[in-house]
């Protein structure tokens, strides 16, 4: 390996590093010695990690190293590094939810998807930073510093998957974990121009994942690139009985389809998220119509459809959330009000004050929701609309941050259950990221991971990293 290569092994895919790895032309105490060195050098400005597992991480690359020499292969991860959200368990690591709340809360065991990452030979770095209980942030008045995005670091890396996003924009590690109950898996992809999906409701196991909502909160898988997505997926998908929200489902590889184009695939463009319901911020608005082009040019048929408003969406997502969250905190709330961060605190409470007749309203609504999606699933293939409305504000103004983060289309397909997929679609002046959403029918995530690897290949923006190091 000549020096060149050498600094750049932080850019490495998943499928990069594991071909390598098998090959023998690289090693994982190799990569994992590259990555430990760009993390200390570039995390104190980006804050992706709470808690950085440094000689564990080295330990266990040491011992994929012997692996590999002795002819054994655990599984199509072996030896490739992971980043966890701190809203998920690793045995004998803290799962804080980047609260005082549980700042010693050691996790006994690890969580499924964990689990099922270290059977695939996968290596865990650590655990990253989230907004407080995946609702409160960015915040500053934590015991830990909210991340910052790697673009600029004087802007915000989306929420609340907000260290797996980040970390993965500066090339700390090539795979993360993060979570998704109004958005956030896809609001990080959006805000750091990687490649976040919300898989179908009920696909990935959420035992061993501290809840927001347990009728919205999906986990996710959290990419530079579609082929990676798809295999990260690969490893975390499956029935498990004892998550009394998983689906049973008999799709398996993912990525089967990525190399297949979109000649004759319909799409349904929903049009209306970003030019009535909330306008969009004009370069979001340009992007978006380069990726209808981009993607007619390489032979989808695009139809525009017509699906409930942002606002109706929006209005059912917050009671349900609401309601949800303030019973999983409503002990806290009472006892440890001011363990809280501010942000968090105010949003949860206002779950105290949602009727029973609000929220079974909010449900049959819901109801109504997953039908008129479902009913436009009869005439394309995938949908596409956008992501985020603006790029990512300045992190220290609140006032901006409040403004924007609820300027998106992405909790529509919490509210339905449906896989959605968030991806970079362009760089705006200033040199933020912005994004693009594909959305499937349930449990056809590889027809979304289809739509995603044709346009990631056809416009190139994978290909752009973050200038930071």
């Amino acid at each position: 390996m000549n020096h060149s290569q050498a600094n750049q092994l932080h850019w490495l895919t998943a499928s990069e590093a594991a071909r390598a790895f098998a090959a023998k032309t690289l090693s994982p105490v190799e990569l994992m010695t590259a990555l430990l060195e760009r993390i200390g050098r570039l995390d104190h400005r980006v804050n992706a990690f709470i808690r950085l597992d440094a000689d564990a991480a080295m330990t266990m690359a040491r011992n994929a190293e012997a692996e590999i020499v002795a002819g054994r292969i655990r599984g199509p991860l072996h030896g490739v590094p992971v980043g966890i959200k701190d809203i998920i368990d690793v045995a004998g690591l803290p799962t804080t939810g980047h609260s005082k709340i549980l700042v010693d809360n050691i996790a006994a065991a690890d969580a499924v998807v964990v689990g099922k990452l270290r059977q695939a030979g996968a290596i865990v770095m650590g655990k990253l930073s989230t907004h407080e209980f995946a609702i409160g942030g960015p915040s500053f008045d934590l015991p830990f510093p909210p991340a910052r995005n790697p673009w600029n670091t004087d802007h915000h890396p989306g929420g609340s998957s907000s260290g797996s996003g980040a970390g993965l924009a500066a090339g700390f590690f090539p795979l993360a974990l993060g979570t998704d109950t109004g958005g956030s898996v896809r609001n990080p992809a959006s805000a750091n121009g990687i490649v976040g999906l919300k898989p179908t409701y009920g696909l990935v196991s959420r035992r061993g994942v501290f809840p927001l909502s347990f009728t919205l909160d999906h986990v996710g898988p959290m990419t530079r690139t579609v082929a990676d997505n798809a295999l990260l997926l690969d490893v975390i998908a499956g029935h498990d009985p004892a998550d009394p929200g998983s689906a049973p489902s008999q799709q398996k590889y993912y990525g089967r389809m990525l190399e297949r184009g979109v000649k004759g695939l319909r799409i349904g463009f929903v049009r209306h998220f970003h030019e009535r319901d909330i306008p969009a911020n004009p370069e979001v608005t340009a992007a978006l119509e380069s990726a209808e082009r981009t993607l007619e040019a390489e032979g989808a048929l695009f139809t525009t459809v017509t699906l409930p408003t942002l606002n109706e969406f929006a209005g059912v997502n917050r009671v349900i959330l609401g309601s949800e969250g303030f019973s999983v905190h409503a002990k806290w709330l009472r006892e440890r009000p001011g363990d809280y961060g501010q942000l968090s605190r105010r949003r949860l409470m206002s779950g105290a004050f949602i009727s029973g007749a609000d929220y079974v309203g909010a449900q049959r609504r819901r109801a109504e929701m997953i039908a008129a999606v479902e009913d436009v699933f009869r005439d394309v293939d995938v949908l596409m609309c956008a992501s985020s409305m603006d790029p990512a504000s300045r992190i220290e103004d609140a006032v901006e941050t409040a403004r924007t983060y609820p300027r998106q289309a992405r909790t529509p397909f919490n509210n339905t259950g449906h896989p959605a997929l968030a991806m970079m679609s362009g760089l705006s002046k200033a040199g933020l990221p912005v994004s693009v959403q594909f959305v499937g029918r349930y449990f056809d995530e590889a027809t979304v991971l289809r739509v995603a690897a044709a346009y990631e290949r056809a416009a190139g923006w994978h290909k752009k990293h973050a200038p930071i190091g």
